[in-house]
């Protein structure tokens, strides 16, 4: 026999309406009530009607974390934070909400998607993470659903990545630009001249600003950027293997050389070795984000560390209503260079 909203009323000796509030989440209920009603909850198995729940409200219990690549830890963090963050009081039926990781796959078309099966869904709030897609076409797309999401009642949060303009989205942005000229400077202040960089993804901005931090400390230093220094690729680590290659290719005698991120700079280091060069005798080696694994690579990897989950978890609070946006909406979240064993001044 189906248990009703009236069979948990009863059980808890309240109205059915002090149990829909206990429920939803959206109305304040003294806590012995609430305790009372979620053990109801917990005694009769009862199970919300989350569809009608949701054509009953502006919006549903579903919360969706759009991702580039989930089986990447930077993105992995980011949604585990998240989530940290969007239950509801002692992690029961009461206010909680259903967290959707989208895989996008780097994919501008499954972007979009996601964003309209979200929409349909009457998601409570969005989270889009990293990077943006640069593309004029797309970018209007992108701001178009967003748009449509705010005026349904949606929640949108992008953490790290930057603001959408014209659209109500509060942005965590990643300061790229400034994590990619300290780390540059960083190999420059030891004496490095010649320095390859490993970029990511053309039409990815974090690829462009933190290659534009990159130019920035060469500049700054009065270092040329030579253009055959320079390589592009996924951020994988099959890319840092063979970006390293290619580098070494056109650039033998190079000294030290910059990753788009951790990822890529295991790839780099894994060709070095394998070309009989030494970290950091011979070739230094830079990462960026300080994944867990940075730490523990041989020799430890030189990197900037970004708060990732302090981030995702500042998201989750924000798009959950439980900490309110940064004013104007955008916020600079500051890495911090991580100084370690996989640079030294050259030789």
């Amino acid at each position: 026999m189906t248990v009703t909203l009236a069979d948990v009323a009863a059980r808890a000796q309240v109205s059915p309406a002090t149990v829909s509030r206990v429920l939803n989440g959206n109305y304040p209920v003294a806590a012995a009530t609430r305790e009372r009603v979620l053990r109801a909850v917990d005694d009769l198995d009862y199970v919300l009607n989350g569809p009608a729940s949701a054509l009953a409200a502006a919006t549903s219990d579903l919360v969706g974390i759009l991702v580039n690549d989930i089986a990447d830890p930077f993105f992995g963090i980011i949604a585990g934070a998240v989530q940290s963050e969007i239950g509801g009081p002692g992690g029961r039926a009461g206010g909680e909400r259903l967290a959707v990781v989208c895989n996008t796959g780097g994919s501008p078309e499954r972007e979009l998607t996601y964003l309209t099966l979200l929409q349909r869904q009457r998601a409570a709030a969005v989270i889009l993470t990293g990077g943006a897609i640069e593309d004029a076409e797309h970018a209007a797309a992108m701001a178009g659903k967003l748009r449509r999401l705010a005026e349904a009642g949606t929640r949108v949060v992008l953490c790290g990545r930057p603001p959408s303009p014209e659209t109500d989205a509060v942005a965590l942005t990643f300061d790229n630009r400034g994590g990619g000229r300290r780390l540059t400077a960083h190999l420059l202040d030891l004496g490095h001249r010649r320095v390859g960089y490993i970029a990511g993804p053309r039409e990815r901005s974090t690829t462009r600003h933190r290659l534009e931090g990159h130019r920035a400390a060469l500049a700054a230093h009065g270092v040329e950027d030579d253009p055959a220094l320079t390589v592009h690729g996924p951020y994988d680590r099959r890319s840092g293997y063979d970006a390293t290659v290619e580098l070494l290719r056109r650039a033998p005698e190079l000294t030290a050389v910059v990753a788009a991120n951790d990822t890529v700079a295991l790839g780099a280091c894994a060709a070095l070795r394998d070309k009989g060069l030494r970290i950091p005798d011979d070739v230094s080696v830079a990462g960026f984000d300080d994944l867990p694994f940075s730490v523990d690579a041989v020799p430890a990897l030189t990197t900037v560390r970004l708060p990732l989950y302090e981030a995702g978890a500042r998201a989750g609070r924000i798009a959950m209503g439980k900490e309110e946006p940064p004013p104007g909406g955008v916020a600079t979240v500051h890495g911090e260079l991580m100084v370690r064993g996989s640079t030294a001044g050259p030789r």
